[in-house]
């Protein structure tokens, strides 16, 4: 498959999930900046359910896809990044006879593809959780007016780095996400590769 075809594949694959998922997603990030926020600020969610029934009531459907482009958006680029540079990857890896195709190929196509989806998404990820956890107080302004205005503000605050927070949690949680992943895709290929 051309690597054009890969991409766009992972671009669809990740925005109909992570649109679907969005009003789960805010309902996380609040849930867990809510113990960072003081006493009087908090918002005391029971659980997800609660969360998403009482920001409809409180704020309006409309706030259960709070930074839902920044949530597609960030869906598309790590499954496009893992899918194509997985495959892009192995396949290098076999045409120039470094290794077999096998456990090794596999493990090591998978870390990489991990690393570049954590590299690729890592920013998007920093801005989205920034504007969810936005609080808006009726009659103010809003403290970023979207993902541009936020990334700007960020990078002029603190720096272009500050895009990256996070990382190292970020590839230690992505990279044996992605690890386990493709190897258990090629295994399964392999099991079901006579049907």
């Amino acid at each position: 498959m051309p690597l054009l075809s890969k991409i766009t594949a992972g671009l669809i694959a990740g925005g109909i999930g992570a649109a679907v998922g969005n009003p789960a997603d805010v309902a996380m990030v609040r849930m867990q900046a809510d113990g960072r926020l003081p006493s009087s600020q908090r918002r005391n969610y029971n659980s997800v359910i609660d969360a998403i029934t009482r920001m409809s009531k409180q704020e309006g459907v409309a706030s259960l896809w709070r930074g839902s482009s920044l949530t597609v958006n960030r869906a598309m680029i790590v499954t496009a990044s893992q899918l194509a540079s997985y495959d892009q990857i192995k396949e290098m890896i076999l045409e120039n006879g470094t290794m077999k195709d096998g456990l090794g190929t596999h493990v090591t196509a998978s870390f990489a593809a991990g690393f570049v989806a954590a590299a690729a998404s890592n920013p998007v990820d920093v801005i989205k959780t920034r504007v969810m956890n936005m609080k808006v107080e009726p009659g103010k302004v809003a403290p970023y007016s979207g993902a541009i205005d936020c990334a700007m503000k960020t990078v002029k605050a603190e720096g272009i780095m500050a895009l990256y927070k996070g990382f190292i949690p970020t590839i230690s949680r992505q990279g044996p996400f992605t690890v386990v992943l493709f190897v258990t895709l090629e295994q399964v290929r392999e099991l079901l590769k006579d049907f």
